[in-house]
This record gives C-alpha cells, sequence and structure tokens, in this order.
C-alpha cells in the first residue's frame, strides 16, 4: 500500500523451469531440409529445450512454481489464487492451474488457466494485478507453462525449428512503492488464422481424418504475423508507456515475447532503443516457448542482475488470436 493508501501490486519472488534435453539446430537438420545457418539468421535460434514424454505442462509448472514461492519467501498455503497462461494444458478439464494446485498442497484457492498464446504471461499478470489491487486476494501465483513439443509438426520445417518447451513464474503481492504502473491488454480476432491449431475443440474434434491431416499442430502464417507483429508490439508499449509520460529513454529493460530475432529487432528500432543495451534476448538458447518465453526472459533478466530496484521494466508480447499486452513495472 502506498501513501495514498491504495494498494500497489510488485512482484515479489520468481521462478523458472527449463526441461533437460537440448534440441539444436544441428539435430534439426537431419529432420527436415534446413540449416544451422538460415534458422540463425530467420530467428535468431540456435536450440531449444524438449520435455520428456511423461512430462506435462503441470510438471513444469509446479518446478517453476516452488521457485518462486521460495525465491519470494512464501509458502504454497500463503497464495490466495492461481492463474496459468498455457495452450498446451494437460487435458482440456480440468484446468491445468487446478492441478497445479493440488500438486502444491493448496486447497479452497480459485484456480483457472488462461488461453491467449504468447500474450498469456503479460495477461496473466494483469488480471492478478486487478484482484490484489482491489483487495481480494493479498498474493497471487501466475505460472505459464507450455508443452509446444506435443503440438509441433516435426516435418513442417517452416514451424519445428521454431518453438521449445519450458515453464516460468512469479508470485504477486502488495508493495509500497513501485510495482505495476500500468497495463494495456488488446485482441483482435479477425486475425485469428494466422496461428492456430485447427483440431481437438468443438470445431474438428479429434478424428482419423484430423490427425491424419496433422490439424493437431501449429499451423502459421509466418511471413503475414511478421507485419503484424511489429506494429502490434509498438503500438502496445506506446498504449503503456504514453500514459506514464514515459519514452523508450526511461525504460532500463525490455522483455518481450521471444518471438522471432529479426521481429524483435525492427521492434526495438520502433521503439528508438538499443537492442543489445535494452533489450533482453534469450531466444537463441530457448526458441519460442509461447506464454512462458516472456516469464522465463523475467527470470533470467532478474537472475543475471539485468534488474535492479527503481528501474523500469516495459514487458509486451503478442500471440495467436491475434492478441497483445504490455505492461509497465517499476522493481
Amino acid at each position: 500500500m502506498d501513501q495514498t493508501g491504495k494498494i500497489r501490486t510488485g512482484i515479489l519472488g520468481v521462478g523458472k523451469y527449463i526441461p533437460e534435453r537440448i534440441l539444436t539446430n544441428a539435430d534439426l537438420e537431419k529432420m527436415v531440409d534446413t540449416s544451422d545457418e538460415w534458422i540463425t539468421t530467420r530467428t535468431g535460434m540456435k536450440t531449444r529445450h524438449i520435455a520428456a514424454k511423461d512430462e506435462a505442462a503441470s510438471d513444469m509448472a509446479v518446478k517453476a512454481a516452488e521457485r518462486a514461492l521460495k525465491s519470494a519467501g512464501l509458502k504454497a498455503e500463503d497464495i490466495g489464487l492461481i492463474i496459468v497462461p498455457t495452450i498446451t494444458p494437460d487435458m482440456f478439464f480440468p484446468s491445468t492451474a487446478c492441478q497445479l494446485q493440488n500438486k502444491l498442497g493448496i486447497t479452497n484457492v480459485p484456480a483457472f488457466d488462461i488461453s491467449v498464446a504468447c500474450s498469456g504471461f503479460v495477461y496473466g499478470i494483469a488480471i492478478a494485478d486487478q484482484f490484489i489491487k482491489s483487495g481480494q486476494y493479498k498474493y497471487a501465483l501466475v505460472v505459464a507453462a507450455e508443452k509446444l513439443s506435443c503440438v509441433t509438426d516435426w516435418t513442417d520445417r517452416s514451424t519445428c525449428v521454431l518453438f521449445g518447451d519450458g515453464s516460468g513464474a512469479v508470485v504477486l503481492g502488495p508493495v509500497e512503492k513501485g510495482g505495476i504502473l500500468n497495463a494495456h491488454l488488446g485482441a483482435d480476432g479477425s486475425k485469428g488464422g494466422l496461428l492456430q491449431l485447427p483440431a481437438g475443440g468443438s470445431k474438428l474434434p479429434a478424428s482419423k481424418e484430423t490427425v491424419e491431416n496433422k490439424l493437431h499442430t501449429i499451423k502459421m502464417e509466418g511471413n503475414i504475423l511478421f507485419k503484424y507483429a511489429v506494429k502490434i508490439m509498438a503500438d502496445a508499449a506506446k498504449a503503456v508507456t504514453e500514459p506514464l509520460g514515459l519514452t523508450g529513454d526511461d525504460i532500463n529493460l525490455i522483455i518481450p515475447h521471444q518471438a522471432n530475432i529479426r521481429i524483435l529487432n525492427a521492434f526495438a528500432k520502433k521503439m528508438g532503443v538499443d537492442p543489445e543495451k535494452k533489450v533482453y534476448l534469450n531466444i537463441e538458447k530457448y526458441g519460442n516457448m509461447s506464454a512462458a518465453s516472456s516469464a522465463v526472459a523475467l527470470v533470467e533478466a532478474v537472475e543475471e542482475g539485468r534488474i535492479k530496484r527503481g528501474d523500469k521494466i516495459l514487458m509486451v508480447a503478442f500471440g495467436g488470436g491475434l492478441t497483445w499486452g504490455a505492461l509497465v513495472i517499476e522493481w
């Protein structure tokens, strides 16, 4: 709570989990018609991590969550709200958040998933922020967990080089100053066809035909999506910073969704910032982990000392839907 009596929400603890298995560009060269040079030049990716066959989203989520709780100095029973951004839930229902709740040994607190693809972590924090500011819950756990390897077409060279698995978590709670200064969320359902997983829902239930046609894997119109992505991220960044009177010069570090190095460099140019100095990148190690990308990037930026108390952080993401979101956080 600040001096005016209003509750402010801050990030109290962070944690991540990355699966052990590493899939390199050299490995992909043996699987599809591609090359390390092509992948690196077009995407900025060198490796990505792949979860074990028996490792579900909730398994990765619980490990990241436990580390975030330890970082925050809190126990699982202190948490009043659980949000899991994911497009690769363990199953349609019960939610991965409910399964995470059970694995953490928490009872009688609300737990739900959100499905906004790569924007999920930003959405999750923004939603939790509202519950905490209202005073309804004191501490919230937001855990992005993705196993994209199970919905990737490993014969499609345009998409299989992009995706990896992992989980990142934050514990949110009241702080005396700083914290989340502003949030901006958006969506445009008319462009949903640019990035989708067509089958498995009520429109195209699982059948022999949907499996044979690989409709249970990610489909993407990459070239068109690229054009929208840069503008969407720049517009979202502007929408969240301008009301605060901030420019790119005032932001200490930008943590974007790790989608593609060319998108991120073009976004940095629109923001008028040096990507090497002000944009945190770990895309080379992990590829695109959807909602978990910006979560893991935030965790690693903290672990590496790139974020210091008083710094102003801009988080920005876009994803299937299309969806987008941005946050300004004073650490």
